[in-house]
């Protein structure tokens, strides 16, 4: 047992007076701030989350410094130096808050505790608490830690389903990866991820092996759950915790914007060709791990992003329907295809739509609105199918009169025609309609694809977030099982649905299977 000299006398650390010194006092001060400040982030919100910090104390060796812990089902926001629990070296409670009256819950030691402990043997293990802290205690011992933050902010959270298939974390070139341990603007880094469970001390054992298995990093993600991050001190522990957040927060940003976070030109998400697109191979690589299955009879591929760069729709398809759209109303408005076109656009219910007045008001003053409408429609890009309908007439004379040409990534052809020679039946799938996708793929880049497509399917059949969508379609193509239908996607939420309809799923962007 470590001596130290409080007002010139030697006491051991686990001696009460010792308890009551200024660096155990100012500790315990010192995370009740933290809790607050990171209240205010949503790290700790709804009591969850934690922070441990080591006493510092320059006259006891730092494997032998008593430890601080916030206590667990608290409000963080609220809590005082005297709810803190004041732990030894070896992790045993050598002091515990007192309990509080009723409405508040009576004090337990952090459920995440266990996760920071190495040296604690199974008959330590007994009690639930006990078998908390050693999960704090791992980053102590493996890392030689000097505090833990254990956050539960959305932004680690989301990062890890993403991908849910991915085991890290992985970005570059960003200022803030600076403000890790180790690294540099230059430098990846790479975070590990493990898969979440049911309570949080049985997180021990894979958080051990994911600091085993990556020696240079100071935080392990736990998918669907938060982050553990560790630092050498409490302003080490802080520093890095903001930078992971912030580099979180950017890489969900970036993919949103269609961008590949993960490689250092940030550029997007899909190049076109070359190992990090092969569908049909990716497709191949699944059977082949499937082989007791039957083979996939049907394979059903989004558009955007998918089969077509996202730049496509968005920087020519859409800017085309906006500035023709009162061309093609002035030259068709008497035909019945025109006609149906203003009627659907004319049902109440569209969410910031211009009212389009009656036929009496004039066909300039109809066209006018419609013009408005669909201006605004395309900017915020509403998946609706009046106005999908209208873009593909629109569509329809500009890919007619050549001023538009279908463009599709350079490994979608290929795919398909090795697809169609195995018999495998190959629909699509689009939020644009089944006139703008048949146009699409009927003069593109590469000529007529149309022959190795079996059909095409758009929002008639319901949202693409939505589970029923694919249970209509595995129904269409008339599969026993929707097991027998593969469906590849750049979009996390419409596998999540697809998958939810028990269909096979590839996401394109990162060719996870989930």
């Amino acid at each position: 047992m470590a001596a130290v000299a409080v007002n010139g006398v030697k006491l051991g650390t686990t001696s009460q007076a010792y308890l009551e010194s200024k660096p155990v006092s100012d500790t315990k001060v010192l995370i009740s701030d933290l809790c607050r400040q990171f209240y205010n982030l949503g790290w700790v919100s709804g009591t969850g989350g934690s922070i441990t910090i080591k006493v510092h104390d320059d006259s006891v060796p730092k494997p032998q410094q008593l430890v601080i812990m916030s206590p667990s089902g608290v409000q963080k926001e609220r809590m005082l130096p005297e709810d803190m629990y004041v732990l030894s070296s070896n992790g045993s409670v050598l002091s515990s808050p007192s309990p509080k009256p009723y409405p508040h819950k009576p004090p337990k030691c952090s459920d995440c505790g266990p996760l920071f402990m190495k040296n604690v043997s199974k008959r330590q293990l007994i009690s639930r608490g006990k078998r908390s802290r050693n999960l704090n205690y791992k980053a102590y011992e493996l890392c030689n830690a000097g505090a833990v933050i254990h956050s539960h902010g959305i932004e680690s959270c989301l990062v890890t389903m993403i991908n849910p298939s991915s085991k890290e974390f992985r970005i570059s070139h960003m200022e803030m990866i600076k403000g890790i341990k180790g690294h540099g603007y230059y430098d990846e880094l790479v975070v590990p991820i493990i898969e979440n469970t049911a309570y949080e001390y049985e997180l021990t054992e894979s958080l051990a092996k994911a600091i085993e298995a990556y020696p240079k990093a100071t935080a392990v993600l736990v998918r669907n759950h938060g982050i553990y991050i560790w630092g050498d001190s409490w302003i080490s522990a802080k520093t890095q915790a903001e930078c992971y957040h912030y580099l979180f927060d950017a890489a969900i940003k970036l993919n949103q914007l269609g961008l590949d976070w993960s490689t250092p030109l940030h550029g997007p998400i899909h190049l076109g060709s070359g190992k990090q697109r092969n569908i049909s191979a990716k497709a191949e690589t699944l059977d082949s791990d499937n082989k007791s299955e039957p083979a996939r009879r049907c394979i059903v591929l989004d558009i955007e992003g998918t089969t077509t760069p996202i730049s496509f729709v968005t920087d020519v398809l859409f800017p085309y329907a906006r500035d023709n759209v009162g061309r093609h109303l002035s030259a068709t408005y008497d035909i019945e295809e025109t006609q149906d076109d203003i009627k659907l656009l004319r049902v109440p219910g569209i969410v910031g739509a211009v009212p389009i007045p009656s036929d009496d008001a004039g066909k300039e003053a109809v066209i006018g609105a419609l013009v408005a409408n669909v201006e605004s429609m395309i900017i915020a890009d509403r998946k609706i199918t009046a106005l999908k309908q209208l873009q593909g007439h629109i569509w329809r004379t500009g890919f007619e009169k050549n001023e538009l040409k279908g463009v599709v990534f350079d490994d979608v052809p290929e795919a398909l025609m090795k697809w169609h020679d195995l018999g495998i039946k190959v629909y699509i799938y689009s939020s644009g309609s089944r006139l703008a996708q048949r146009l699409l793929f009927g003069y593109s880049n590469y000529g007529d694809l149309r022959k190795y497509l079996s059909g095409f399917f758009d929002t008639t059949v319901g949202n693409k977030r939505e589970t029923r969508s694919y249970a209509e379609i595995a129904e269409s193509v008339g599969v026993d099982r929707p097991s027998e239908v593969l469906f590849v996607t750049d979009v996390f939420q419409e596998a999540v649905a697809a998958k939810a309809a028990g269909l096979e799923v590839i996401t394109i962007n990162t060719f996870s299977e989930i």
